[in-house]
């Protein structure tokens, strides 16, 4: 993936959050759409930790294509 497609991929992540939200204003989630939100959000978290990689990599002269995804506990695990 190049930061293009990261970054159209962050944009359709966002859209289908905030589209899931939507439906649900005033009423709380099913089970299913709760896990589907949480999934959501960790796929936009490490899609972010991503693009941060790439750009880090390229701001210090590496190659941006090195950086790697990085497993959903890892980035759910930083601190905030």
């Amino acid at each position: 993936m190049n930061d293009d497609d990261i970054v159209a991929e962050i944009g359709r992540l966002a859209d289908e959050e905030h589209q899931l939200e939507l439906t649900h204003v005033g009423e709380g989630l099913s089970p299913e759409d709760s896990e589907k939100l949480r999934s959501i959000e960790v796929a936009l978290d490490r899609c972010w930790d991503l693009l941060r990689q790439r750009r880090a990599r390229r701001s210090a002269g590496q190659d941006p294509d090195a950086a790697v995804a990085r497993p959903a506990p890892v980035v759910e695990g930083y601190q905030q």
